[in-house]
């Protein structure tokens, strides 16, 4: 496909997106269906946010549910115990995640593979229980109430926090985007292929992993916070939920992490089943169950994720097409000679 046809057809793409996710809430039936696109945009900020770090470094971690939480318990805590108004939370509670994620990243980032994944589940099993136990700071398994921001009625409190999270959405993907272009991000890339070999080559890996760590823990907290504000009740057992790392993990992959929509989409996909099969099976673990098929069938048929085999379709079907004499071979070129006399 040549290059200025890709760039139409994925501006296209992109402006359709856009303009799908501006036009849902005036297309939402209901107040409840409204409140899923905004559980939606959130995963998709959360997954796109983890793709900081799975995306650029191949480091897999099931610990960013854990960032979430921390970044709405800071946003709550800030509000009911310091005062401070509600978006001054936000803004102080993701720099103090990012701040702890410096420490945190020390520690974590010097292993890899499996170590890195256990060190990472470890992470928010530490939290819940930290959490759960201080109960007259946190509220403990009482929860806590977060006063909300805004005095709208159901309807328009849902609609304020769905555009919020879209905007969110769009400076987290413009900050990956600019990543993945600059000299930063090919190191970063280059961790990924091959840590060892980047290393020797004078890439400071530690450092690049480090910087990259705390940028996903400052969306990742953003979003923790925005989703305190929104929804107003945190209980320890979600916020700091391994399932919420696995879904994170699922939705990049299931949209391709080494795409800039990827997440986007696998979070839209993810997120919109997780929704419905919640609808469907109530309370039960089937919701469970439905999404490991879902990954099951990914990993067998779209390994790479949704967006590059729908890229790589693109590319069969486009090599079927003869625009050009220079495609055609010599053989085929006698044939239509003879045929033409």
């Amino acid at each position: 496909m040549p290059n200025a046809s890709k760039r139409i057809l994925v501006g296209t793409a992109i402006a359709l997106l856009a303009a799908a996710i501006l036009v849902f809430p005036s297309l939402a039936p209901n107040p409840y269906i409204l409140s899923s696109g905004v559980l939606v945009l959130n995963y998709a900020v959360l997954a796109t946010s983890w793709n900081f770090v799975g995306g650029f470094t191949g480091y897999i971690s099931l610990g960013h549910g854990a960032l979430a939480g921390l970044g709405g318990y800071a946003t709550g805590l800030l509000v009911v115990k310091a005062g401070l108004p509600s978006f001054a939370a936000l803004a102080v509670a993701a720099l103090l995640v990012a701040a702890l994620a410096v420490p945190l990243g020390m520690a974590a980032l010097r292993v890899r593979g499996a170590s890195f994944v256990i060190v990472s589940i470890a992470l928010v099993l530490i939290l819940l229980l930290v959490f759960q136990s201080w109960a007259s700071f946190t509220g403990g398994s009482r929860g806590l109430v977060v006063p909300r921001p805004f005095d709208l009625s159901r309807p328009e409190h849902h609609r304020v926090f769905y555009y919020l999270f879209a905007v969110l959405l769009a400076i987290a993907v413009l900050a990956w985007w600019l990543i993945d272009r600059s000299r930063f991000g090919l190191g970063l890339k280059s961790i990924r292929e091959d840590e060892d070999k980047a290393e020797a080559l004078g890439t400071p890996t530690f450092a690049y992993k480090l910087i990259v760590f705390v940028v996903s823990a400052g969306f990742t907290a953003l979003a923790g916070g925005l989703y305190a504000l929104w929804f107003g009740d945190l209980d320890p057992v979600f916020q700091f939920s391994i399932l919420t790392g696995s879904y994170l993990v699922l939705m990049a992959l299931l949209g391709g992490v080494r795409n800039l929509f990827g997440p986007v989409a696998g979070a839209i996909l993810v997120g919109t089943a997780l929704e419905y099969f919640k609808v469907e099976y109530g309370d039960t673990p089937l919701h469970l169950v439905a999404t490991g098929v879902l990954l099951a069938l990914v990993v067998l048929f779209m390994p790479d994720g949704v967006l590059p085999a729908i890229g790589d379709l693109l590319k069969r079907l486009d090599r079927t097409k003869k625009s050009s004499i220079r495609e055609v071979t010599a053989a085929e070129l006698a044939e239509q000679r003879k045929a033409a006399v």
